[in-house]
C-alpha cells in the first residue's frame, strides 16, 4: 500500500512517530512523499533518506536528547544566564548541535542536500517571521535567492525545529540581488518552528477530486496527542520559564487542532505522548520506549481498520465541500 505521509512537530514526543511507522512497515505500507513539521520533519527526512522504523528506535535508544541542548557556560548563570541568552541570542539554546546530529544520520544514507533525494520526495514546514509567512522547503528558498536542489536538508530541519524563543531561529541573509537597496539589518531573514504556523500540514499533498480521482495516494497524518486523545493538559505558570514551556506545548499542540477534527480524523493516526512534554529532552529511557510503544499501538489500531475506499469515499466528500464553499466566496 502506497501512502504519502505528513508528520506533526512535538519536541522530544516525536519518539512516537517512529513507532507509528513501525506499526505502517508491518502492515506493508510504502511511503511515497513524505513532509512534516519540527520533530515530525526529523522523521519525514529520515524516512526520505532510506531509515526504517527499527533504525530510527536504535538511533534514538543511543542518542541522550539533552546533549542535543547547547550553550556557553557562562549562560547557565542561574536566572541572569538564560536571561541574557534570550535577549542577546534570541533563544535558550543554540540549534547547532542538532543540526549536526541530523546531518551525520543522514550523511550515513548519502544524503545531504535535497538534490540527494527524489525531487518532490520530502517537504519541510518552517516559519518565516520576518515577512510573516508559512514555508515550504525546499521549494520556498528561492524566496531568498538560495537554489532549493542546494539546500542541506539539516539546515531545513533546523528551521523546521527551532522553537521560538528555546533554540535560536535561523538567520538567512538575501542574495545580492534581492538585498540591493536594503539597509543591512533588511538584507537578514528570521526563520523559526514550522508549528507556528501549521504544526500537521495535511494539505500539502491533497490533490483536487477529478476524474483521476481513483490513482489518488492517500496522505495519512501521524499526530501526537494527550494521554487519551481527548483530556485537556493544564500547565501551571511559575516564571518566565514555564511559561515559555506552557507557549511550546499550546502552539505544538492546539494550532491546527479544530483543522484535523472536523475534516481529517479518518486519515489522522493519533498517538497518546503519555503527557510528556514538548521540551522533556531528559527524558528516561524507559519513557521513551513507552513513547515508541504508544505509536506503535495507535499505528496497528489505524492500520488495522483503515481501506482505500473508505479513505477515498471520505477525500471526496471533504474535497467537494470545500470547493463547494470556495465557489460560493
Amino acid at each position: 500500500m502506497l501512502i504519502n505521509a505528513v508528520f506533526q512537530g512535538g519536541g522530544v514526543k516525536g519518539i512516537s512517530l517512529a513507532g507509528a511507522v513501525k506499526a505502517a512497515e508491518e502492515h506493508g505500507t510504502v511511503f511515497n512523499r513524505v513532509a512534516g513539521t519540527s520533530s515530525g520533519a526529523i522523521v519525514a527526512a529520515l524516512l526520505a533518506a532510506g531509515y526504517s522504523a527499527d533504525e530510527m528506535k536504535a538511533v534514538i535508544e543511543k542518542t541522550p536528547l539533552v546533549k542535543l541542548l547547547r550553550r556557553s557556560p557562562v549562560f547557565n548563570i542561574k536566572w541572569i544566564g538564560p536571561a541574557a541568552r534570550i535577549f542577546l541570542k534570541k533563544g535558550l539554546y543554540s540549534g547547532e548541535a542538532l543540526e549536526h546530529w541530523v546531518r551525520e544520520l543522514l550523511r550515513a544514507k548519502g544524503v545531504r542536500t535535497f538534490a540527494d533525494l527524489p525531487p518532490g520526495k520530502l517537504r519541510i514546514i518552517a516559519s518565516d517571521i520576518t515577512n510573516g509567512r508559512i514555508l515550504v522547503l525546499p521549494e520556498d528558498i528561492k524566496r531568498f535567492g538560495i537554489n532549493p536542489s542546494s539546500l542541506e536538508v539539516a539546515k531545513a530541519i533546523r528551521m523546521s525545529t527551532s522553537i521560538p524563543y528555546f533554540f535560536d531561529p535561523v538567520m538567512l541573509r538575501l542574495d545580492s540581488a534581492l538585498a540591493k537597496g536594503k539597509t543591512f539589518s533588511q538584507q537578514f531573514v528570521f526563520v523559526v518552528d514550522g508549528a507556528l504556523l501549521s504544526n500537521l500540514p495535511l494539505w500539502l499533498f491533497d490533490e483536487p477530486v477529478n476524474e483521476r480521482e481513483a490513482k489518488t495516494i492517500p496522505t495519512v497524518g501521524f499526530q501526537m496527542v494527550g494521554r487519551t486523545g481527548t483530556e485537556t493538559k493544564v500547565s501551571y505558570i511559575r516564571g518566565p520559564l514555564t511559561m515559555l514551556q506552557a507557549i511550546f506545548d499550546t502552539m505544538l499542540s492546539a494550532h491546527d487542532e479544530r483543522y484535523i477534527e472536523q475534516e481529517n480524523r479518518y486519515r489522522t493516526i493519533k498517538i497518546p505522548t503519555l503527557g510528556i512534554r514538548t521540551a522533556q529532552f531528559n527524558i528516561s529511557p524507559e519513557q521513551s520506549n513507552l513513547l515508541y510503544a504508544s505509536g506503535v499501538q495507535a499505528g496497528e489500531a489505524f492500520f488495522h481498520k483503515w481501506s482505500i475506499t473508505s479513505y477515498q469515499q471520505q477525500y471526496s466528500k471533504y474535497q467537494l465541500m470545500k470547493n463547494t464553499m470556495y465557489a460560493m466566496k
